[in-house]
């Protein structure tokens, strides 16, 4: 009687563990939350992996959940049931800056959250007006370099607002060049475009998609992709690494669940996604907004936040930015 009791406890048990494994009820949409508004690049590409994962993972609800720069929406993924049926985004603010921006946060970028997959890498580009360059006769990045440590304290830069992608790239820029620049914070990238385009600062460090019409059509002079990399979608632009050696910051995002998420849950999610994000459909949409698919393994993509907080709480104190 012992060994039967201890036998059916031991299959209570097995059957309880696989039912936790499998906490996922596949009879639920899944809810993706994309922690900022529609119809900017990292909710169109979240609506594209959804659409492309529904076969594997059936139904998934793309929710927008936009507000405190990207806070609100990541903590409702920070406090969702460890379950599977809500994931969400995690983007280079949410999870490597913001961080060390905000002096409350509702969540712990560090535990909160297990890593799915890194989705995409989008380049940045250093940008200057075309008609400044050509008046100080500068062709390249190492120009612009030494003009600078020729006109201590003339040149002047722009960025979406304080602690943006645009201001701590430029923070980056300037302490690895070893030359000044005032900061000039906008309300906004699209503002501080407009301010390089009419000469009021002479150079930005942009999203390539967002810069990528004014270099086409002259108004701008690239001098340097971000990535550590010579980016295709902008071919005979170097890379600001080749210039100024290790220099490499992006904007990226990737897909995270709850921490606690089971393993198999997650490697699940993972196996679905990474799929996805290798379909070439899938690639050919990403592409249309320069964004380049990197799937990884949870572990990969957990590694690599983490390198990107210790990169950017670097960068934030050196900049002095913070909010609240």
């Amino acid at each position: 009687m012992k060994l039967r009791t201890f036998l059916l406890a031991s299959a209570a048990a097995a059957a309880l563990f696989a039912t936790g494994a499998q906490a996922q009820d596949a009879s639920k949409p899944i809810r993706l939350i994309v922690p900022y508004g529609p119809g900017g690049p990292v909710d169109i590409t979240a609506r594209a992996l959804a659409e492309a994962a529904k076969d594997a993972l059936g139904t998934i609800v793309v929710e927008n959940k936009p507000g405190a720069g990207g806070n609100i929406g990541a903590d409702m993924v920070a406090k969702a049931a460890p379950d599977g049926n809500t994931i969400g985004i995690a983007a280079t603010a949410t999870h490597a800056v913001n961080p060390w921006l905000f002096k409350r946060m509702p969540y712990d970028a560090a535990k909160d959250f297990a890593g799915i997959t890194q989705m995409v890498r989008v380049p940045n580009v250093l940008v200057v007006n075309a008609e400044m360059a050509k008046k100080h006769n500068i062709k390249t990045l190492a120009d612009l370099i030494a003009y600078a440590r020729a006109n201590p304290g003339k040149l002047n830069y722009g960025s979406g607002g304080n602690g943006s992608a645009g201001h701590l790239a430029g923070e980056m820029f300037k302490q690895m060049a070893g030359i000044f620049a005032v900061h000039i914070p906008y309300n906004g990238g699209s503002p501080a475009q407009l301010a390089l385009l009419s000469g009021q600062v002479d150079f930005n460090i942009d999203n390539l998609a967002t810069a990528a019409p004014n270099i086409k059509s002259g108004k701008l002079l690239a001098l340097g992709v971000t990535t550590a990399q010579a980016s295709p979608a902008l071919p005979g632009v170097p890379p600001v690494a080749d210039t100024l050696k290790g220099f490499a910051i992006d904007t990226w995002w990737g897909l995270v669940a709850p921490a606690g998420t089971p393993k198999a849950v997650v490697d699940k999610l993972n196996k679905a996604f990474v799929a996805a994000l290798n379909a070439p459909e899938t690639k050919t949409r990403f592409g249309h907004l320069l964004a380049e698919p990197v799937p990884t393994t949870p572990e990969q993509f957990d590694s690599f936040m983490a390198a990107e907080r210790a990169k950017y709480k670097t960068l934030v104190k050196a900049s002095g930015a913070t909010v609240d």
